[in-house]
């Protein structure tokens, strides 16, 4: 759906229930000064807006909603609902979750309450339709922020009725349920629905100190998928009912980086628009926010993002919560922008002065005036994304190369007993993005179900669970005459994290061209060095092997390095097999950064794509297109200033509107736009 706002979204969490009138007034001035145009509010006004069960006070809501719209400011309006309040916690007992160990929990904290709880949904319900009844008229309303954060899990008997009810829909009979959960296995062979039990650490998780250690896969995998569509659910009685009232203004719910309880993929399609909150650390490579920003754009095949939450200075909850440097927060946000926000927003707006996030950063500081580096940071970019106006609102960022990346496939991953506790899937799929980003080849993030039509090339690493029908889309992409990369301990099981008979890589054999006998693994550190054959083009020279390596055996495909030392000495390491109109390769170890870098490299000169300009250290280069439009954006993330050789046609910096003709140079952490 088209969006109501005319410019790129900028401001914030305000929660304004915490201070007193007379400060509002003050905020209101400070937001003229940044330019600040969007207010998130009500997202934890529960307690304020309903004292009690048969109780409603909209009073400080009205007055809000009236001095925003006095002063311009457009409202992006929480449904309330993000933490319940004592009352219902005291009178509903219902809804407070039951933790991993199997306690109750007492009330407090947020993510409060149990996905399941009748009355929750009851409540959560109705608070968000009188919201929508009261305001959803209201001029400067732009978008419905519905509950925030969804996280957590709940192992209450209500939850555990409601698996086993989840449990009959997907597969119907309790046979059938045996079969795909292999039950015979330890004696676990269910005759009666009411046998089956949450798995927590009173089931079938044993170890308190790691919790994705399980009996069981098909189990837990399946419990997982469950409360991952328990908490939607929730989400999705929401949405209805402020769609019911308000059918034209978007609807969200934030997001949160690569988080893993919940199925992004699985969530997005019930948002007109994704969001979510980006929080790096001090020393959070830049690559990696790229490849988040990349995520949440690809959850909707494309479609622009919202930046929704963002620290102007610092977070409380990190480990070391050092501050951004002077041009840190202004270059994160363009960051954000050039991968395809439409928004830089912030939490929050005004500094808390009490409770758990009172040394979380703000635009406006407990000294309470403009006169702060962060708040002069916050003015000028504020400035700065004003004077863009509608130029690169709905813009796309056009790719023809993509990395997978499957919640499912990493839930049963880490489920798994073996072979190495060091594997880890989202390091791996960040490993290949990593090696477009790092040749400046614009890459998405995409899922097993989304649009693949566009890309050229596709790699997948670690694509541990394949179904049939995984395979076959594959097969039909490199069929078509794309180029496809997999890895060790890809297609070893189905959707129920059963092993695929007749070898690995499982129905992924006759694409990748062999056969893969076994698998070793490395202890922390070790490695295997393995070298190209013929080195040409990209990839070449020798690298080096993780993990785990695999003894493959090539049956159409060509091996391309083999391993020089270790168990599998004088095997193919690397493999390449013609498919169709495309071609597969295979990677049968945890590779070395630098083979990411050459593959993609290699894969973008074999297919055609073009780097969007010469790679330097610390500078990244990003694209937004919109009609006949080009907008370079070029990054420095350096504390140094940098000199880049430029195409002639790139022109106009519409950030200060000078003409840059073949070279520019950008201060430390400074971000220019060029016009074509």
């Amino acid at each position: 759906m088209s969006v109501p706002w005319q410019r790129l979204l900028y401001g914030g969490d305000y929660n304004p229930e915490q201070w007193p009138r007379p400060v509002w007034d003050e905020d209101m001035r400070l937001f003229d000064l940044a330019r600040i145009n969007t207010a998130t509010i009500g997202v934890f006004a529960w307690s304020r807006l309903q004292p009690a069960e048969d109780q409603w006070d909209f009073s400080f809501m009205d007055d809000l909603m009236e001095l925003l719209e006095q002063h311009g400011i457009q409202v992006c309006l929480g449904t309330a609902t993000a933490a319940v309040p004592p009352w219902m916690a005291q009178r509903y007992p219902d809804v407070l979750r039951v933790d991993f160990h199997g306690r109750q929990r007492k009330y407090g904290m947020r993510h409060n309450f149990c996905p399941n709880s009748p009355s929750y949904r009851k409540f959560s319900t109705a608070m968000a339709g009188e919201m929508a009844k009261r305001y959803g008229d209201h001029p400067h309303l732009v978008l419905w922020h519905v509950n925030n954060e969804y996280g957590g899990s709940c192992y209450c008997p209500r939850c555990e009725a409601a698996f086993r009810e989840w449990l009959q829909d997907r597969y119907g009979s309790l046979e059938r349920l045996n079969e795909v959960w292999n039950t015979s296995f330890w004696s676990h062979v269910f005759y009666d629905w009411s046998e089956i039990v949450a798995p927590n650490l009173l089931s079938e998780h044993g170890n308190p100190h790691n919790p994705d250690q399980t009996a069981f896969q098909g189990l837990s995998l399946d419990y997982q998928r469950f409360m991952s569509d328990s908490l939607l659910a929730c989400y999705l009685r929401e949405r209805d009912v402020v769609k019911h009232h308000t059918p034209d203004v978007p609807v969200t719910t934030n997001f949160m980086e690569v988080f893993k309880p919940l199925n992004y993929f699985h969530w997005a399609p019930h948002l007109d628009i994704v969001s979510w909150d980006s929080y790096p650390r001090a020393d959070t490579d830049p690559a990696d926010t790229a490849f988040c920003h990349d995520l949440m754009r690809g959850l909707k095949d494309g479609q622009s993002f919202l930046l929704l939450e963002q620290t102007p200075s610092q977070t409380n909850w990190q480990r070391y919560n050092a501050l951004k440097p002077p041009g840190g927060m202004a270059l994160q946000s363009f960051q954000a922008v050039a991968h395809g926000s439409d928004s830089a927003m912030f939490f929050q707006l005004r500094r808390s002065r009490a409770g758990c996030e009172k040394f979380h950063g703000a635009v406006i500081d407990h000294v309470g005036h403009e006169h702060t580096r962060v708040f002069k940071e916050c003015s000028e970019l504020g400035h700065q994304l004003e004077s863009l106006g509608d130029s690169l609102l709905e813009s796309t960022v056009p790719s023809q190369a993509a990395v997978l990346f499957d919640w499912e496939n990493w839930w049963a991953l880490d489920f798994a007993s073996g072979p190495s506790e060091d594997i880890d899937y989202p390091a791996e799929v960040r490993k290949y993005h990593r090696g477009f980003y790092e040749n400046n080849i614009p890459v998405d993030v995409t899922g097993l179900d989304g649009d693949w039509s566009q890309y050229k090339v596709i790699a997948a690493p670690l694509l541990y669970m394949v179904t049939e029908e995984n395979a076959a889309k594959i097969n039909a992409f490199v069929e078509d005459g794309g180029l496809f990369i997999a890895t060790f301990l890809s297609g070893v099981v189905d959707e129920n994290d059963r092993v695929t008979l007749d070898g690995y890589p499982g129905p992924l054999r006759e694409l990748l061209g062999i056969w893969v006998e076994e698998l070793n693994v490395l202890l922390h550190r070790q490695t295997v060095s393995l070298t190209f054959s013929e080195p040409s083009g990209p990839l070449q020279g020798t690298h080096r092997g993780h993990i785990v390596y695999e003894r493959v055996h090539t049956k159409t495909a060509v091996a391309q390095a083999f391993y020089d030392n270790g168990m599998f000495a004088g095997t193919p390491a690397v493999t390449k097999n013609s498919f169709g109109k495309g071609t597969a390769w295979y990677a049968a170890a945890s590779m070395d950064p630098l083979f990411a870098v050459q593959w993609a490299a290699a894969a973008a000169q074999s297919a055609g794509l073009q780097a969007l300009g010469e790679k330097q250290p610390g500078v990244e280069l990003t694209v937004r297109q919109k009609e006949d439009e080009n907008y370079l954006f070029v990054m420095n993330h350096n504390g140094h200033p940098v000199e880049l050789p430029l195409e002639a046609c790139w022109q106009r910096d519409l950030l200060t509107g000078s003409n840059v003709c073949g070279c520019i140079r950008l201060l430390p952490r400074q971000t220019a736009i060029l016009a074509k």
